[in-house]
Order: C-alpha cells, then sequence, then structure tokens
C-alpha cells in the first residue's frame, strides 16, 4: 500500500480530510516530476543534506555517511544518493577522496558583513517564547513573498521538504530536519537572502522549539497528521500563488506549534 493510500485509509477512517493526501494530483508537472519520478528521490535527499550544510548542523571537514548508509537512511537506491552528492559536488559543497567517501566543504563564502550572523543561545523557556514571537514577525512574510516569487526549483524544493515530512508522519515520527528544510526552503524562495540567513541563523533556535513540539506531537494527545496538514496546506497555497492564504496558513501554524507547546499558558514578557 502506498504513502498516499495509507493517508486516504486513515482519513476515511476518520473522517478527517488530509490535505496532503492528494498533493501529488496538483497542477504543477514540473513540481510534481521533481518529487515523485527518479530525479524526485534525489531531489528529497539533495535537499535534506544541503539544509544541513548550510545550517552548520554538518560542518566543515565532518565526513558524511557512505552511500550504503544514506541509502538505508532515506529509504532510497545507491544510485539516488549518489546523484544527490554529486549535486553538492557541483556546489562546491562537499568534496570527495578516493576511498575515503564525501567530506563537507563547509556553507558557501558570504560577504564579511553576514559570516557573523547569529543569535545569543536560547537558555530558557522564556527564549523558546521570544523564538516563535520573532519567527511570528517574518515567516509569515515569506509564506506571502514565495507564492509570489517561486520558480520550479523553488517550489520542488518545498515540497520535496514535505515529501520527508509525509514519509515520517506515515512512520509516526517527527523529523525536525525535514521540518526546519520546508521553512528553510520557503525563506529561499522569496529570492531575498536576507530572510533566508535568518532563518539559517536561527536553526539552532528553531530546532530546539521543534523538539519540544515534536514531543508533544509523539504524546498521547496526537496531532501529527494535523500538522502535517498544516505544512501541505501552506505548500498548496504557495503553489497556488495564493500569497494572503500561504501568509494567513503560516502564521496559524506557527501559533499552533507555539500553543502546544505552552498549552495556552504564555509567560508574562514585561520588564
Amino acid at each position: 500500500m502506498s504513502g498516499e493510500d495509507l493517508v486516504d485509509k486513515r482519513a476515511a477512517e476518520s473522517g478527517e480530510v488530509v490535505a496532503g493526501a492528494n498533493l501529488c494530483d496538483t497542477e504543477s508537472k514540473p513540481a510534481e516530476a521533481l518529487r515523485t519520478g527518479p530525479h524526485g528521490l534525489s531531489e528529497r535527499v539533495y535537499q535534506s543534506l544541503r539544509g544541513q550544510i548550510l545550517s552548520g548542523e554538518l560542518k566543515a571537514t565532518e565526513r558524511l555517511q557512505s552511500e550504503h548508509q544514506l541509502a538505508a537512511k532515506f529509504l532510497v537506491s545507491r544510485p539516488v544518493v549518489r546523484d544527490a552528492l554529486e549535486r553538492l559536488r557541483e556546489e562546491k559543497l562537499i568534496f570527495s577522496r578516493r576511498g575515503s567517501g564525501s567530506f563537507v566543504r563547509g556553507r558557501p563564502t558570504q560577504e564579511p558583513s553576514t559570516q557573523f550572523l547569529g543569535f545569543a543561545p536560547v537558555e530558557t523557556i522564556a527564549d523558546i517564547q521570544r523564538c516563535y514571537e520573532f519567527r511570528l514577525t517574518i515567516e509569515p512574510e515569506h509564506a506571502f513573498q514565495a507564492a509570489l516569487r517561486w520558480n520550479t526549483e523553488a517550489l520542488g524544493a518545498i515540497a520535496a521538504a514535505v515529501d520527508l515530512m509525509r514519509d515520517a508522519t506515515l512512520a509516526h515520527q517527527h523529523r525536525e530536519d525535514a521540518d526546519f528544510a520546508f521553512h528553510a526552503a520557503i525563506a529561499e524562495a522569496t529570492n531575498n537572502h536576507y530572510f533566508l540567513e535568518t532563518i539559517v541563523a536561527l536553526r539552532a533556535h528553531i530546532s530546539i522549539g521543534m523538539r519540544f513540539h515534536g514531543l508533544t506531537l509523539l504524546s498521547p494527545r496526537g496531532g501529527l497528521f494535523g500538522v502535517f496538514d498544516e505544512h501541505a496546506a501552506i505548500l498548496q497555497a504557495i503553489r497556488q500563488r495564493d500569497a494572503q492564504r500561504a501568509r494567513d496558513l503560516m502564521r496559524h501554524h506557527l501559533e499552533g506549534s507555539r500553543d502546544r507547546i505552552f498549552e495556552g499558558r504564555m509567560l508574562d514578557l514585561s520588564l
């Protein structure tokens, strides 16, 4: 039974409308090809590894897992992994040594003014709330601008992240890397490097919130499938170039994530 069939079965049993169930039936054939054809599998591996490199999660000179290990991790064949690694080599994000494997070259060289972009580390639960507060000021705008400006490659990157989240959801798992890749891909689709650099600089802070959120989704209260639907709906709005709806859906998604963590009891941040 395919992933889509499983989602459809769950929806039929529960009476829910699962937005992600029909993602492959949308009108954008180029994006669909990126996601469902042989190149689509490579796209998913490529985007995941690229996001980890750009965010600093994979550091310069760090050795990547072997092709065999990556294939097992992403549930794809080794030729698919090989194609993704080749794209990373072409972008000069990794390099290979014969008999030793592939290594991270590091993030692309940046202008001096952006090399040191960063934020103080998260130290308290109040900092998690502040991070959500800040994200709510910028990420709805990311979704708005992405809906107006995306091209096929940018939309394919967002869709690839949604595919990873769908696979994790069907396995009753929450993947922080795929979740972050989704939000970073939307920032990149705005064609505004300030948006993307801010998200990348916030990676460690956002990941802490995502980790807490993931725990709430895997708790008895659940909500994993509903949150996947939220991501899928944002993708659909962006694909349809419905900028205002994309903005509203992103705000709703972030507010819901925050409220699940804090259970509606926000901290008083007054001085």
